[in-house]
């Protein structure tokens, strides 16, 4: 299915986990999720850098090329603040719409960026922002390659500001809408009430947003909701874990049961070794 038809409906809301890699990617869809978030903050950690805009767009368009070459769902990339201007916009488009993406998140962000749920941050003026916007649409190829523009305005303006961004950033040809990091429920249903768009929630943890399920996003008119580094810190807190255990008693025997089989890996990978190659 693509992503525009998943995004078309608020009474079943998406739950959309975020990835880091080809093999994260490959367990989010063999769970059955509808879509891939390629985390920018993911990216990041996963080369050993924070989540501040340092990874070019050469190294997330090659790093995310191997998870759309992995998977046959839909991928979201997240592009931070777009890699530049206007003018730069349309090679950002043409690099991940060519990587097999089905759409980019912008957000309006200044530069550096900083982590959504962080202090300290800044936003561009809405009016430049809708320049980027107006680029983007203009630069991909087809018209089911979506733009969804991310807002920060909450944390730097407030609610009224979030919203009055996120109108301006439909007329100036958003597909989908973003807010981040809004307080409360109360909130995400105020801003879901002013705007009319396919809304995307974002449900990371230890940020400024309290635990809202996904039916509770739907209730109040949000089509997906990102669960963009849930499985990342997963894995590194298994992995430290693994690696406390293997460090203090010299052997891994006593956690096979937490470990992934070799069998189970090759399975997800899609690999028979028992296959001949002709």
């Amino acid at each position: 299915m693509k992503l525009k038809d998943l995004l078309k409906n608020s009474l079943f809301p998406k739950t959309i986990p975020g990835a880091f890699n080809a093999a994260s990617a490959l367990l989010i869809e063999d769970a059955g999720f509808p879509a891939v978030y390629v985390s920018g903050a993911g990216l990041s950690a996963g080369c050993g850098l924070p989540d501040t805009g340092e990874l070019t767009l050469v190294e997330v368009a090659v790093l995310s090329s191997y998870i759309t070459n992995a998977v046959n769902i839909p991928v979201i990339i997240d592009a931070d603040t777009g890699f530049g201007g206007p003018g730069a916009i349309k090679k950002t488009i043409a690099a991940l719409e060519g990587i097999g993406a089905s759409a980019i998140q912008l957000e309006d962000q200044t530069f550096p960026k900083r982590c959504g749920h962080l202090p300290g941050k800044g936003v561009i003026p809405a009016r430049e922002f809708a320049k980027k916007i107006k680029a983007a649409v203009k630069a991909r190829a087809s018209r089911d390659f979506l733009v969804i523009c991310r807002t920060d305005a909450r944390a730097v303006a407030g609610i009224d500001d979030a919203i009055g961004r996120a109108k301006i950033y439909l007329d100036a040809g958003a597909d989908a809408i973003f807010p981040e990091a809004l307080a409360n429920k109360k909130e995400f249903a105020q801003f879901a009430v002013a705007v009319d768009a396919p809304l995307v929630a974002n449900m990371t943890e230890f940020g400024r947003t309290p635990y809202i399920t996904v039916k509770e996003f739907g209730d109040i008119g949000y089509a997906a909701v990102l669960f963009p580094m849930t499985a990342f810190r997963a894995s590194m807190k298994a992995a430290k874990d693994a690696l406390r255990e293997l460090k203090a008693k010299g052997t891994q025997k006593g956690i096979l049961k937490d470990l992934q089989t070799r069998t189970e890996l090759y399975e997800l990978l899609g690999y028979s070794p028992s296959v001949k190659k002709g």
